[in-house]
């Protein structure tokens, strides 16, 4: 399986487009980079709750795979200014929430109330997703209109925001499947993939093969 693959298996199980893959995948990115002001603080929160979405077993999880640092590298990096402060903003409201939830704030939290609560707020992210995607395409619909009625196509006109958590989600996948951690502990890794192997034995448990193409 190689990046763009992986990003595409992201999306699908996250409802939406992975935000900051299509700037990764092509190595450019408009407009001057920008910081998004992530503290200590953050890069450590954010590291509990890639934790949490991908907990070490008998491989590791994803803090091993430094899971706060690649988010601030990709969110500084690839995402657009109004992304950044939309996951920025969410690391406060993700608080917020939890404080209202279980009366103290994430990292407070026993093990299973960081669990059961990421639970709860995945299905508000996928549900809000849901909504963005059908809003998404009526947008489009009138683009389209706009366009056949006018003889020249502008830019979407609104935007409905991705969830902060489906970011935070999809980053973690991200981060620790391109990870020596995930690659070479938790997947199934080749060195060198190409080789075809049209059919091969399948035992429960196995791993997904992965291989550094591209």
């Amino acid at each position: 399986m190689n990046r763009r693959d992986l990003l595409k298996q992201i999306a699908l199980l996250t409802g939406g487009v992975v935000v900051g893959a299509e700037v990764f995948l092509t190595g450019c990115k408009s407009g001057p980079a920008t910081e998004a002001g992530f503290t200590e603080a953050n890069i450590a929160l954010l590291d509990e709750i890639g934790e949490t979405i991908l907990p070490a077993t008998s491989s590791p999880g994803a803090k091993a795979a430094k899971i706060g640092q690649f988010m601030r590298t990709i969110v500084n990096d690839c995402y657009e200014e109004k992304d950044q402060r939309i996951f920025i903003d969410g690391i406060g409201k993700l608080q917020e929430a939890c404080k209202k939830v279980n009366s103290k704030f994430f990292l407070e939290c026993s093990p299973k109330e960081r669990t059961d609560f990421l639970i709860t707020l995945d299905k508000e992210a996928k549900e809000h997703q849901k909504k963005k995607s059908e809003f998404d395409k009526q947008q489009q619909e009138i683009q389209q209109k706009e366009q056949t009625d006018k003889g020249e196509k502008d830019p979407i006109k609104e935007e409905m925001p991705t969830h902060y958590f489906t970011m935070m989600k999809q980053l973690t996948l991200w981060g620790f499947f391109t990870s020596k951690e995930g690659m070479m502990q938790a997947l199934r890794y080749v060195p060198v993939p190409g080789k075809y192997e049209g059919c091969i034995d399948y035992k429960k448990g196995d791993k997904m093969q992965v291989g550094l193409d591209g």
